[in-house]
Parts: C-alpha cells; structure tokens; sequence
C-alpha cells in the first residue's frame, strides 16, 4: 500500500559505456549495461511499492538503454523528466526542487545504485523526515545513498563536494547549514565495482539485479 510522501531517483540511462564503468572495466560494458538496467527496475519498483507520486530525474533517453521498453512500462504513471545541466551537486538540488513543487509530505531521493532498497523501508524513511528534519543514509564508500526531506531544503546541496570519501559529511554539514535537523539511517553498499555487486546480489538474492549477477558468475 502506498505511504504519504514521494520518491524521486536520479539516474541514468542504461547505456552501454555511459553507466557503471568501473564495473564494466571487469565484465564488459555490454553487461554493466545489463546490471545498470536490472538495478534501475529494481529501484524503480521499490519506489512504486513504497509511493503513489514518483519522479524519475533522468540523463540520457530510455529509448536508448538496455530493457528500455520494461523500464518505459515500469515507470508509467511517473514523471519522468531531464537531469539540468551542472555538477552532481546542482541536478540534485534541481531534481528535488522540481519534484517537491506543489505537494506535501517527505521526498525521499535516491539513485540506481542501491538495487537491495525495498519499499518498507523506503516508507519508514519517509516517516522518519518531517518538518524541520531530513533523513541522510550513509553509503559504505563515504558518500550517501538516500536523501528525505520535507518542505524543500535540497538548495543547499548545490557545492556540495560528491563522490568523494566525505561526501556523507559534507552533505550532513550542509544539511546542518541550512537550518535541518539530520537523521540517520542504515548505510547501504553501492555497486560501483565487482566486489560490490557481488556483496549487494547475496544480500538481496531475489532481485532483478541478483539475476543478473547470478547469469554473469555463471550460477543462473
């Protein structure tokens, strides 16, 4: 059943040699595409579980990406609209301002990266934001994973140093900066290189994602 708030996802367009290819170095960019497009839909369907109002900020086109046309069909319904140019720092800040407009409740944002995330907890995330209060979750590389807020706020990530190993910190200080409350919650692994998938795969196991790792090990 969906919660108040809304999801919005930052992310590309899985395109081969366009996403994750620090892992596509290893395994190929053909199949990096692959567990790009199995993790997005897996994203794309947590948020769906967890939020009847869900925006998909987005660089590069889906008619490009691998399983294009399951991921036009999993975010109908959505918003789907072009990442603004800039650094990390301002599309985040204008995904989040164009996502936030006119409604209420948490906007809880994240990336493609995170393929374990489930719809329960992406609802008690929401729960746990409110009025003065954001919610910041900790990625095992230093950077973070998940961003709630309520109300606006997100200006402040304009400058904000990202992918770097203090990226959770710079953003909580700015967080801080702008008059927030910071919450925490369980810090989750990125997949960013073959060891990450591997660890994300077996902690989920009955994700798109897993599948497909599963196919590239050898095991599916």
């Amino acid at each position: 059943m969906s919660a108040p708030g809304r999801a919005l996802v930052l992310a590309k367009a899985p395109v081969p040699g366009r996403v994750k290819t620090r892992l596509g170095a290893v395994v190929g960019m053909d199949v990096a595409g692959r567990l790009a497009a199995a993790g997005l839909l897996d994203t794309v369907a947590a948020c769906s579980a967890a939020f009847g109002d869900c925006h998909l900020a987005l660089d590069g086109e889906l008619a490009d990406a691998v399983d294009g046309r399951a991921l036009e069909v999993a975010t109908a319904g959505w918003e789907v609209f072009a990442q603004a140019d800039g650094d990390l720092g301002d599309r985040l800040a204008h995904a989040h301002e164009r996502a936030a407009a006119g409604a209420t409740g948490a906007l809880v944002q994240l990336g493609m990266d995170t393929p374990q995330v489930t719809g329960p907890r992406l609802r008690r995330i929401a729960t746990t934001a409110g009025a003065g209060a954001a919610v910041l979750g900790p990625a095992s590389d230093g950077g973070w994973w998940v961003l709630a807020l309520e109300g606006g706020g997100a200006r402040c990530l304009a400058g904000v140093p990202m992918s770097t190993p203090a990226t959770y910190e710079h953003t909580r200080a700015a967080l801080h900066g702008a008059g927030l409350t910071v919450r925490s919650t369980a810090t989750l692994r990125d997949v960013d290189t073959v060891a990450d998938a591997r660890s994300v795969a077996a902690a989920a196991p009955h994700t798109r994602f897993a599948a497909a790792w599963r196919r590239v090990e050898g095991v599916a």
